[in-house]
């Protein structure tokens, strides 16, 4: 399974926009810039993440985008859902299909349920304020 370069440019500029939480909004071609990233490309992720509740957006000159909730309440496993869909390894363990006909005789299914757990155990529990190195607010004094 491969993760789309949507999610490696969503999660790093994110990541960016953790780093200044309490900043002003942070216009798209600046956080293009300074990742090295298309803004035509990164704009078209950022409509999926204000879908997503993850970010928020604001117009004008001084406009930009901002984390919608802090760095410490985004998980990263939810990002990676919105950027992808469903990160089942296979379509029968999607959580949004209807179980395979074939789950009696199925032989493989085990292992794509497995590995979804493993992703699932793996960064089910990961914030965006750990993962950018970000200070969570429990840190801060908060």
């Amino acid at each position: 399974m491969r993760l789309s370069a949507r999610s490696e440019y969503g999660l790093r500029a994110l990541a960016a926009l953790a780093g200044r939480e309490a900043a002003e909004p942070v216009p798209l071609r600046q956080l293009a810039e300074a990742e090295g990233l298309s803004e035509q490309f990164l704009e078209q992720i950022f409509v999926e993440l204000r879908k997503g509740g993850f970010v928020t957006s604001t117009r004008g000159a001084h406009g930009g985008y901002s984390l919608a909730r802090p760095a410490d309440e985004i998980l990263v496993f939810d990002l990676l859902e919105t950027l992808e869909g469903d990160l089942a390894p296979y379509e029968c363990v999607a959580t949004d299909q209807p179980e395979c006909q074939q789950v009696p005789f199925c032989v493989t299914r085990q292992v794509w349920v497995k590995l979804r757990e493993s992703m699932q155990q793996a960064i089910g529990t990961m914030t965006l304020a750990e993962m950018a190195g970000a200070p969570s607010r429990q840190t801060v004094g908060h």
